[in-house]
């Protein structure tokens, strides 16, 4: 009886460390937003880096655009909204090729790669998305080939 036992928590082990990237702590810290948060609530910084393929999460989002870059397995942020936001933007600021990748309840995904600005496009990645219910949002930042390391500003908006 006692070696069953041990077998089932070795085998509960393997299987939690096998957990997929969705349920792992974030490398850079958490965000926790309410409608009406101050400018600096919605600011964080990291680096990318990293050889999982961020379209492992998901290949495309709910606007159909596609999931690219690679990253870290462990999401790189968490924002937890704390009610329903009618509309946020997140975005990444490095000066690099940067993705986002974030997945939300109800595996609510949204993607982004290089953003429209007032004077063009910019390589770094962004976020626009209306609607978002509260919970938990798992950020990834990535970088479009593996292991490139940059570091970046992450800035979330209302």
């Amino acid at each position: 009886m006692r070696w069953l036992h041990s077998k089932i928590l070795l085998a509960f082990a393997v299987a939690l460390s096998a957990a997929p990237a969705f349920s792992q702590s974030a490398n850079f810290g958490k965000l926790t937003l309410s409608p009406g948060f101050p400018a600096t609530a919605g600011q964080a910084s990291g680096n990318t880096g990293g050889t999982y393929s961020l379209s492992s999460i998901a290949n495309s989002d709910r606007n159909n655009k596609p999931c690219i870059g690679y990253g870290s397995e462990n999401p790189d942020h968490i924002m937890v909204l704390q009610s329903k936001f009618s509309k946020l933007s997140v975005e990444v600021n490095s000066g690099k090729d940067t993705t986002l990748v974030i997945r939300g309840p109800n595996n609510l995904i949204l993607c982004g790669d290089d953003t429209k600005t007032s004077k063009g496009v910019s390589k770094d990645a962004s976020v626009e998305a209306s609607n978002l219910p509260p919970g938990e949002y798992r950020m990834w930042v990535g970088a479009m080939k593996e292991g490139q390391r940059w570091n970046y500003s992450l800035t979330v908006r209302q």
